[in-house]
Parts: structure tokens; C-alpha cells; sequence
């Protein structure tokens, strides 16, 4: 059955602590399975392609935001959608995203892309052209320093030895890993590394491509055995109405959760209402 998580639990309104806290309830109790947040540590002023966001529109740290919301639900999983990695120092991350899982009971999936912004990269002092093989580099060092007794890791990017990082997180060997991105290198790493792939902004049309891409990289790559099926999310493209005939053509084409996006304008009554709608509409349903 499909399942349905809620996008931007750290931007807008959720931004105020008492909005976060009401909607992250009010969308457990309807049966969201999940609550997303997104990543920009700054945006390009003004704005121009292909920020997403302008300037001024607020934007939480994402762990941060998950963190508040664990302290206000019990069951909802808490997922980065997505944290860019290679603006990140790997061994911190890690350190944040395995507090998160401990001080939730184990509710992380943990949401990871390249990014896209070269501005934000610029600002942040982080490799732009070697985003990729960055990311791979930082995430063989976060589930080195998650998983093994006796943690190290040498890599092009990052080396350590000879250190530890308690607490672990909860879930072993680490948080499940979701991949975001609609590039053969995306795909790769999700087919290679990933429990999940994260499709952002997809009518049905787009995401049967995606999937097809991902098809061709399983048949190019190895799938490591213990990371089992590939888990398959998206979030729908603005405009897209989602009624359930339209749940069950992404349902169709294989899609394993829908992670929906509210309009950016509504407020904290507003976001209750769409929640709600969703529960009473489509969760269980489809």
C-alpha cells in the first residue's frame, strides 16, 4: 500500500516552533507515515535559476527542525529530504543525524543529494565540480564511523583512524540511506549505496523516466544484497492534483511513498486542513 509523508515541515510557517509542533501532530494523527526537510544553508540574493527558494523565504537546518519534531510525535519517521553532503563535514553530520536517531527511537531516514546550487557551494567553500565523487567519499566515512568497531576510513576527501563516535545511532547498521537526484550518477549511487531514491518534483510522466533510469543503472551495477529493494519516494510537481486516481498511477508505475508538498502560503490552519484532507482522502486508501 502506498504511503504518504509531508514536505516542508522546516520551511514557511513550520519555521514557528508552535506551527511545527501542531502540523508534525496533526500529520501523525492522520497517518502520514513521515515528515521531510529540505537544505539550503543560503540562498542566492536575488534570486535566479535554478535556486528554488528566494532569498528571504525561511528555511530550518533540517536536523535541527527533525529533532524538534521527534521531541512532539512518537511514531512519524523523520526524514532529510535532502541533506547536501558535500557541503558537509562528514564526521559532523554524523554526529548530528545519530543524535537525532538516538533522541528519536530510531525514526531516521536519512535523505542525501549532491546539490545543484553553485552559489551555495561558492558561499559554503565546499567543491562544486567534485560534488559527486565528494559525496560518495563522505558517505563511506559516515557509515565507517557509524558501523565498525574499530571505525577508519582513507579516502580522497576524508581519512581518520585511531577514533570513536558514541552514541551509535539506534537503527543498525545505520539510518536507512535515501538517494535524491535524477542523474546516472544519482542513479548509480542509489542502485550501489541506497535503501531508497528520492525523486523531487515529479508529475507521473517524469518519474517514469526516472524509474527507467533507475532500471538502467541496476542493470549496470551490482545491488549489494542487504540493502534489499530499492524503496521509491517522490514528491509530486507543484500543480499536480493529488486525488486518488492520481495516487494510484504513481502507485502503478512503483512508487512506494508520495511525499507531498503543501502550497508555501498556507498557514498553520491552513497546513491542519491539507493534512487532515490528505488523511481523511487517501491515506489507507490507495
Amino acid at each position: 500500500m502506498l504511503t504518504f509523508g509531508l514536505f516542508s515541515i522546516n520551511a514557511y510557517a513550520c519555521c514557528e516552533p508552535a506551527v511545527a509542533a501542531r502540523v508534525a501532530r496533526a500529520a501523525e494523527a492522520a497517518g502520514f507515515d513521515s515528515l521531510w526537510g529540505g537544505e539550503h544553508v543560503v540562498l542566492p540574493d536575488p534570486q535566479a535559476p535554478p535556486s528554488p527558494m528566494a532569498p528571504h523565504e525561511p528555511i530550518l537546518d533540517p536536523v535541527i527542525a527533525l529533532t524538534y519534531c521527534a521531541a512532539v510525535t512518537s511514531r512519524v519517521r523523520l526524514g532529510t529530504g535532502i541533506i547536501i553532503l558535500p557541503q558537509r563535514n562528514p564526521l559532523v553530520l554524523a554526529k548530528e543525524l545519530a543524535s537525532l536517531d538516538a533522541l528519536s527511537g530510531g525514526r531516521l531516514i536519512f535523505g542525501v543529494g549532491v546539490g545543484y546550487l553553485e552559489a551555495e557551494f561558492r558561499a559554503l567553500g565546499a567543491p562544486f565540480e567534485q560534488r559527486g565523487a565528494v559525496a560518495d567519499d563522505y558517505l563511506a566515512a559516515m557509515r565507517a564511523i557509524w558501523s565498525q568497531d574499530t571505525p577508519a576510513h582513507r579516502g580522497r576527501f576524508v581519512s581518520f583512524a585511531g577514533v570513536q563516535a558514541y552514541p551509535r545511532p539506534v537503527q543498525r547498521p545505520h539510518p536507512p540511506i535515501v538517494i535524491g537526484g535524477r542523474t546516472p550518477p544519482a542513479f548509480r549511487r542509489a542502485v550501489e549505496q541506497g535503501h531508497g531514491w528520492y525523486g523531487f518534483a515529479l508529475d507521473p510522466a517524469r518519474t517514469a523516466t526516472a524509474l527507467e533510469g533507475l532500471r538502467e543503472a541496476a542493470a549496470r551495477v551490482a545491488r549489494p544484497a542487504h540493502l534489499g529493494p530499492l524503496e521509491i519516494s517522490v514528491t509530486p510537481a507543484r500543480g499536480t492534483t493529488i486525488d486518488a486516481a492520481t495516487a494510484h498511477e504513481y502507485a502503478r508505475l512503483g512508487v512506494h511513498r508520495l511525499i507531498l508538498m503543501p502550497p508555501p502560503k498556507l498557514d498553520a490552519d491552513g497546513l491542519e486542513r491539507f493534512v487532515a484532507d490528505v488523511g481523511s482522502r487517501l491515506i489507507g486508501k490507495v
